[in-house]
């Protein structure tokens, strides 16, 4: 397999969070080993950052929140969502679906 074809199958995992929330920093711990192990796009978006502010207003009393979803027709699907505890196989039974739709 090519890597730019790995890279177009992977799943978009967007994990939100904000600084001192140690609910946060245990998530991540579990996003991150995930991602060593079986890679896929990540982006970590703080909500507190100003240009958050629309995260914010929906997950200021959320976080941590992680969106996984899957690239269709060139479109983003919906996300799946986990709010604040999941464990590594949780979310990588949500990466696993989000590429089997691809």
């Amino acid at each position: 397999m090519f890597p730019t074809r790995a890279l177009l199958q992977a799943a978009r995992v967007t994990f939100f969070t904000r600084a001192g929330c140690g609910l946060c920093d245990t998530a991540k711990h579990t996003v991150v080993q995930l991602n060593k192990r079986k890679p896929f796009n990540y982006e970590e978006l703080d909500i507190m950052t100003p240009s958050n502010k629309q995260w914010k207003d929906i997950y200021e009393f959320d976080v941590p929140v992680l969106h996984v979803q899957s690239f269709q027709d060139q479109q983003i699907s919906d996300p799946k969502k986990l709010f604040h505890r999941w464990t590594e196989q949780e979310v990588e039974n949500l990466v696993d679906e989000a590429e089997k739709t691809q």
